[in-house]
């Protein structure tokens, strides 16, 4: 149904946020078949509708206040629960974030052509400003869409660094009282943490008199790599486990030694063989060589 000219004391973002409150089922509608819900809501096209009212709600009160591009205004908190979440999906399933600002952007169009029907004459002064105010306000909500969306992959991305951190060191359990972390790659102050933070659990876990570092796959040992290995030691005597330090190469060795640093209070061995050989004579274990291959008692 057009209207005539609104009445001049309504301001442009009053106008906007009455035309969305009356028009929020077919802006839904519309928007359901958008590809930003299209993609989502596979299932049931009334969960995309829904979806669609939530968010049109939303930009109703934003418009209410005036805030068109403010994205602290406490209307967008609900877009950012409702698309926020959408285009994270949408992440997962393998969009770009370019296509993600396309997909929110290919909204604003339904939504304006519903708009300037509103106006016996689109071209009229309101009718101008009120199509604006709505240009502002569904770029503003493309800007909270893409910064919801960024922040959450940051996060996604966090957390699977972590969990790669975790899987790249893992502590295995050699021998009854005996565990061992066999590190490979660099070993940065992020993962040093993670090895320490894991032996000490495993410790506790295992109720291990033994711990062994292994860096045969460590490519470098600088200071730095040397001062998180003693921590990891000192840490490891403090919860009552001895630690020993293997796969120390012969150019490792040269290096600690050119640079200087003291892992004299460190037990070290060549291998992880030796260092598991000397854990398990500690502990009073013989391991002897039979015809038919190794075998411990």
């Amino acid at each position: 149904m057009q209207v005539p000219e609104q009445d001049a004391a309504e301001s442009a973002p009053q106008a906007v946020s009455s035309f969305l409150e009356r028009r929020r089922e077919q802006i839904a509608q519309r928007w359901a078949d958008a590809p930003l819900f299209r993609t989502v809501f596979t299932v049931s096209r009334d969960e995309a509708v829904e979806a669609g009212k939530a968010v049109v709600d939303a930009l109703s009160q934003v418009a209410a206040t005036g805030r068109l591009d403010d994205i602290e205004a406490p209307g967008f908190g609900a877009v950012r629960d409702q698309l926020g979440r959408t285009a994270q999906t949408r992440a997962r399933t393998g969009a770009t974030p370019s296509q993600i600002s396309d997909e929110v952007s290919a909204l604003r169009e339904p939504v304006t052509e519903l708009l300037r029907a509103e106006f016996a004459d689109p071209a009229a002064p309101h009718a101008h400003e009120s199509v604006l105010a709505l240009t502002v306000l569904l770029g503003t909500l493309r800007v909270v869409v893409m910064e919801t969306a960024l922040h959450a992959g940051s996060e996604l991305i966090e957390r699977q660094r972590q969990q790669l951190l975790e899987v790249a060191t893992p502590v295995i359990q050699l021998w009854e009282g005996t565990v061992a972390v066999p590190l490979i790659g660099t070993l940065d102050s992020a993962r040093s943490q993670v090895v320490m933070e894991s032996l000490l659990e495993a410790i506790v876990d295992q109720r291990a008199r033994y711990a062994i570092l292994d860096i045969t796959g460590v490519p470098t040992v600088d200071s730095l790599v040397a001062q998180h290995l003693m921590k990891t030691v000192a840490a490891a005597r403090l919860m009552g486990a001895e630690c020993i330090v293997s796969g120390i190469r012969p150019a490792i060795a040269q290096t600690i030694v050119q640079l200087g640093i003291d892992l004299g209070s460190v037990l070290t061995r060549a291998s992880l063989a030796d260092a598991l050989a000397y854990a398990l004579g500690r502990q009073g274990i013989e391991v002897t060589r039979t015809d038919a291959g190794a075998s411990a008692r």
